[in-house]
C-alpha cells in the first residue's frame, strides 16, 4: 500500500501563494475594461509568470482575448455579459439573498469581515462583487477572503456554466478560480442546476430599500429585464 505523503509547511505555502496570485489575475481580469484595461493587463502578464498549472492557462486565454479586443468592443461585450444577464451577474449574494430581506443581510457580512481586517469597504462598489472579493482575497486577509468565495461557490458555479453556455472567453477565469477554491460535492452541484433553473429567491412584500440587482453600468439600465 502507497502511502500518501503530507504537504509540508513549505508545500502549503507555495499553494496558498498560487491561489493569491490566481486571484489577484482574476480580479484584474474581470474588472470593468476602462482606459486602464492595458496597465492591468500588462500587470497580468508578470503574474502569470509565477503561476503554473492549467490556471496559467485560462488566465492567459482571457488576457490575450483581451489585448486584441477593441476597447469598445471589450466594454459592450462586458455589460451585455455581466450586467444585461442576470444569470451571469458577479454580485456573489443575487443567488443566495436575491430580491428578498435576506441579501442585506449577507451585503453586510462581506462589510463587516472588510471592516474585521481592517480595510475598508469599496467605494463606488457592492461588496459582494466578485473583482472586489477576490482583490481582497489576493492582498488583504486571504484565509478570511477564501472563506467569502468558499460560501458561495454554488453562485460562481452558477455563474460559471452561464458563462460557458454563451462561449464567454470569461469563463476561463472563473474556472481559475474555482479552481483555488475546495471541491465541490454531487449535492452542490446539484444544487447550482437547480438555481440556475429556477432563479434567485424572491418575495413579493415585505422588501427593503436595496437595489444592487444586477444594476447596469453607466446608466445604461433599460426596460430590458436580461437573458433568464
Amino acid at each position: 500500500m502507497k502511502l500518501l505523503r503530507r504537504p509540508s509547511r513549505r508545500d502549503t505555502a507555495a499553494r496558498q501563494l498560487q491561489h493569491r496570485l490566481i486571484r489577484q489575475s482574476a480580479s484584474l481580469l474581470l474588472a470593468y475594461p476602462d482606459e486602464q484595461l492595458h496597465s492591468r493587463l500588462d500587470i497580468v502578464d508578470r503574474l502569470l509568470d509565477h503561476i503554473d498549472g492549467p490556471e496559467r492557462e485560462q488566465l492567459a486565454r482571457t488576457a490575450a482575448h483581451l489585448r486584441r479586443t477593441g476597447l469598445l468592443e471589450a466594454e459592450q461585450d462586458y455589460v451585455a455579459t455581466f450586467d444585461m444577464r442576470r444569470r451571469s451577474t458577479m454580485y456573489l449574494t443575487y443567488w443566495t439573498g436575491g430580491d428578498t430581506r435576506n441579501r442585506g443581510t449577507e451585503i453586510h457580512a462581506f462589510v463587516r469581515a472588510y471592516l474585521e481586517a481592517g480595510a475598508e469597504p469599496p467605494v463606488g462598489e457592492a461588496p459582494d462583487h466578485l473583482p472586489v472579493v477576490l482583490e481582497f482575497a489576493a492582498t488583504v486577509a486571504p484565509e478570511v477572503g477564501e472563506q467569502l468565495l468558499a460560501a458561495h461557490r454554488i453562485p460562481l458555479d452558477v455563474l460559471h456554466g452561464a458563462l460557458v453556455e454563451s462561449e464567454s472567453v470569461y469563463a476561463d477565469t472563473i474556472a481559475a478560480v474555482c479552481a483555488t477554491l475546495p471541491s465541490v460535492s454531487d449535492q452542490q452541484q446539484q444544487h447550482a442546476r437547480q438555481l440556475a433553473q429556477a432563479g434567485p429567491p424572491a418575495e413579493a412584500i415585505g422588501l427593503q430599500p436595496f437595489t444592487l440587482t444586477v444594476p447596469p453600468r453607466k446608466d445604461e439600465q433599460s426596460a430590458r429585464e436580461g437573458d433568464l
